[in-house]
């Protein structure tokens, strides 16, 4: 304004001045703002690197933990072979029983009325104190098992047949005798009789006893 007056001349400056603290202002905020975002970039740069090694942290943790549990297993696998029972002294005698309280060993199969078995179960520290099952598998003169279609699992041979089944109280670290007859309904025939037995899956011992055919008198 040409021809403007001294006190619009005065409100004029006096609004530039107002106009010029308030662009002070906004340059302090901005300076200010600035700051504040550096801040907040370095804060997020530290949280990453944090992210990256609490990550790496944890794929070094889950990898110990997956080699602890593959050494569990193998570690429970090798206790549970371990605790395997083991039988020795196995005997297999053929029995002609005559009447109550009178038997009489035999190796005439004409003559035989039941198989005695016995075996003694070794000591074992690793096995626990209780019940065992103890799988009997008796293969005939004609190379069949003898079985009423009871099977077991074995670690070996899959799916088997079996012929008896017993129970052994069995006590940690002591050597356990077991004797039992298997009879069978049909006469015995001449030849090997095999006898198998298992323990956990695994066969832990196993004999043959020969029945001959006999003559005239025997």
């Amino acid at each position: 304004m040409k021809n403007a007056t001294a006190s619009e001349l005065a409100q004029a400056k006096s609004m530039i001045g107002e106009l010029n603290g308030k662009i002070d202002g906004l340059f302090a905020e901005i300076e200010k703002l600035k700051g504040e975002n550096t801040q907040l970039n370095n804060a997020n740069a530290q949280l990453n690197e944090e992210k990256t090694q609490l990550t790496t942290e944890k794929q070094g943790l889950e990898q110990n933990l997956n080699t602890t549990k593959v050494e569990k297993k193998q570690l429970e696998d090798k206790v549970d072979v371990a605790s395997t029972l083991h039988a020795s002294n196995i005997g297999i005698t053929a029995i002609r029983v005559k009447g109550p309280g009178n038997e009489k060993e035999t190796n005439t199969a004409k003559r035989a009325d039941l198989i005695r078995i016995s075996f003694v179960i070794d000591e074992n520290r690793i096995t626990p104190s209780g019940t065992k099952d103890i799988y009997v598998v008796v293969t005939g003169a004609d190379g069949t098992i003898i079985s009423e279609g009871t099977t077991f699992n074995t670690r070996d041979e899959g799916t088997k047949a079996y012929t008896s089944k017993v129970s052994v109280n069995y006590e940690q670290n002591k050597i356990i005798p077991v004797s039992f007859d298997w009879k069978q309904t049909e006469r015995y025939k001449e030849g090997n009789y095999k006898i198998e037995i298992y323990n956990n899956g695994f066969k832990i011992g196993q004999g043959i006893k020969t029945l001959k055919k006999g003559g005239l008198f025997s």
